[in-house]
C-alpha cells in the first residue's frame, strides 16, 4: 500500500526542494499578476536605461578615439590596415542606430539582442586584427589586455534589469574568444601549445590553461551578474507592484493618515491611539434624499463626487483631514492626525470656506437650471482620541471624543435655528486666541438646548461667509 505513494511523495519533496533552492538563489518570485501600469513603468525605465547605455558607449568611443589619436603608434608606419579606427566607426554606427531606436521606442528584443552580439563581435574582430596590424603570429592577440573591455560590455547590459541580455553578452564573448583561440592554434604556422607559464609569457606559445582561465572568468562574471539581475528584477517588480498598490490604497485615506501609516516604526495594532486637542467638523448636504430621488445611480454618484470635491478642497486648504465620508456627510478634523497649534482657527477658516464653496456651487446649479444645493456644518473643539480601531484583518484610523459627537449634533441643530453653520463658543474663543479674525462673520447666540446634550450650550452662528 505504501509503494504507490512513495514516488509521489518523493516527487513532491524534490519539487519543494527545487522551489526553495530557486528562491534562495534567485530571490522571492515576483507576483504573477502585475498591474499594466507597473509593466509600463518598468518598460519606460528600461527604455531610459538603454538610452543611458548608448550614451555611456558614446562616451567610451570618444575617450578611446581621442586616446588612440593622441598616443604614439607601436606598429610599423607601413602597415596597410589600422583596425581601431574601423572598429570605432562600426561601433559608432551600431550605437547610433540603437540610440535612435531607443529614443523612438522601437528597440525590439530582436534588435537589442543583435546589437549585444554585434558589440561583442566588434571587440573580438578588433582583437583578432592585432596580429595583422603588428604583422605578428596570431597568438599575439591572445595576450592583448583589450579583452578586459568585454567585462564593460557585459556590465552595461545589467542596466536593463533583464538577465537574458547579460547572458547573451557573456555567451557571445565566450564563443568569440573560443573562436580566437582555435584560430590562433590552427592558423598556418600555428604556434605550439605549452604548459610552461614563463614560455607562454616570453614566446608565441599558447597556454591553454591561461585561456581557460579567461573563459571561466567571463562565464563566472556573466553568471554572477545574471543571478544578481534576476534577484534585482524580482525585487523591482515586487517593489513597483507594492508601491502601485500603496499609491492606490493611500487614496482611500487622508494624506496625513497615509503618511502616518508609511512612517510607522512598528506594525499598527488595534488600540494604538493618541489623545490630542483638536477640532471636529461635520458637514451634511441638505436635501440629498430629495435630490437623489430624481437621479439615477450614476447621476447620484456624480452629485456626491462634485459636492465632496468642493468641500474637501476647502477643508484641506486650511489644514483639515478627512476622517470619513458618511453618505452625504463628511467628518473632518483639525489637529487630530497631526498636532496643530492653530486647530481652532483652522477649523473656523475652513467653516467659512466650505460655506462659500457651497454657496458658489448652489449658484452654479441654479444658473444651469438645476435644483439649488445647501449644506449644514457643525464645529466643536476639545480633547480627541486619534488611533486605530478594528481587528487584525481590517484596521481603520478614526477619531473618538466629545467634539466629534458635538459637531454632529450642531450640524443637525443648524436646521432648528435656520443657520448654515454653527460652532461652540469655546471654538471661536480659542480660534481668536490663535489669531483668527472673526470680524462680524459670527454671531453669538443665547445659551440653547441642543438635542442629545443635557445642558444649555453657548453657540456661535456664521452670519456671513463673505465677510
Amino acid at each position: 500500500m505504501n509503494a504507490p505513494t512513495g514516488p509521489g511523495l518523493s516527487l513532491a519533496a524534490r519539487s519543494r526542494f527545487l522551489r526553495r533552492a530557486s528562491g534562495f538563489l534567485f530571490g522571492t518570485p515576483a507576483p504573477r499578476a502585475v498591474p499594466e501600469r507597473v509593466r509600463k513603468a518598468i518598460a519606460a525605465d528600461q527604455r531610459s536605461s538603454e538610452i543611458l547605455v548608448c550614451l555611456a558607449q558614446f562616451g567610451a568611443i570618444a575617450f578611446f578615439g581621442g586616446f588612440y589619436a593622441l598616443t604614439p603608434k607601436a606598429f610599423p608606419p607601413s602597415v596597410p590596415f589600422e583596425p581601431v579606427p574601423a572598429a570605432l566607426a562600426a561601433y559608432t554606427i551600431v550605437t547610433a542606430l540603437r540610440l535612435w531606436l531607443a529614443l523612438r521606442g522601437r528597440l525590439t528584443p530582436l534588435w537589442l539582442g543583435a546589437s549585444v552580439v554585434i558589440d561583442i563581435a566588434v571587440l573580438m574582430v578588433t582583437i583578432w586584427s592585432f596580429h595583422l596590424q603588428y604583422q605578428q603570429p596570431a597568438t599575439i592577440y591572445l595576450k592583448a589586455p583589450t579583452l578586459l573591455y568585454v567585462f564593460i560590455l557585459i556590465a552595461l547590459r545589467t542596466m536593463r534589469f533583464e538577465a537574458v541580455y547579460v547572458l547573451l553578452a557573456g555567451l557571445a564573448a565566450v564563443i568569440g574568444w573560443c573562436a580566437l583561440i582555435v584560430y590562433a592554434v590552427a592558423a598556418p604556422g600555428g604556434m605550439r601549445v605549452t604548459h610552461d607559464f614563463v614560455a607562454y609569457m616570453t614566446s608565441h606559445a599558447v597556454l591553454i590553461g591561461a585561456e581557460v582561465d579567461k573563459l571561466l572568468s567571463i562565464a563566472a562574471v556573466t553568471a554572477v551578474l545574471a543571478i544578481a539581475i534576476v534577484r534585482a528584477r524580482r525585487l523591482l517588480v515586487r517593489a513597483a507592484t507594492e508601491a502601485h498598490a500603496a499609491s492606490e490604497l493611500s487614496r482611500f485615506f487622508a494624506p496625513e493618515v497615509a503618511g502616518e501609516i508609511r512612517l510607522a516604526d512598528t506594525a499598527l495594532r488595534p488600540g494604538d491611539a493618541t489623545m490630542r486637542e483638536a477640532a471636529a467638523m461635520m458637514i451634511d448636504l441638505r436635501g440629498f434624499t430629495r435630490l437623489s430621488a430624481r437621479l439615477d445611480p450614476v447621476e447620484t454618484l456624480a452629485l456626491l463626487s462634485e459636492y465632496q470635491r468642493r468641500m474637501v478642497a476647502a477643508i484641506r486648504a486650511h489644514g483639515g483631514s478627512i476622517d470619513k465620508y458618511l453618505g452625504d456627510g463628511i467628518l473632518a478634523t483639525f489637529g487630530a492626525v497631526r498636532p496643530s497649534p492653530s486647530c481652532a482657527a483652522d477649523a473656523l477658516r475652513a467653516l467659512v470656506a466650505v460655506t462659500r464653496a457651497a454657496e458658489a456651487w448652489s449658484r452654479e446649479r441654479i444658473d444651469a437650471g438645476e435644483d439649488p444645493a445647501s449644506i449644514g456644518t457643525g464645529v466643536a473643539i476639545g480633547p480627541m482620541l486619534f488611533g486605530v480601531t478594528g481587528d487584525a484583518s481590517r484596521l481603520e484610523f478614526t477619531v473618538i471624543g466629545d467634539p466629534v459627537n458635538l459637531a454632529a449634533k450642531l450640524e443637525k441643530h443648524c436646521k432648528a435655528v435656520g443657520r448654515p453653520a454653527l460652532a461652540s463658543a469655546a471654538t471661536l474663543d480659542l480660534a481668536i486666541a490663535q489669531g483668527f479674525e472673526a470680524g462680524e462673520m459670527f454671531e453669538r447666540l443665547p445659551p440653547a438646548m441642543v438635542s442629545g446634550v443635557s445642558a444649555p450650550l453657548r453657540l456661535v452662528a456664521l452670519r456671513s461667509a463673505s465677510g
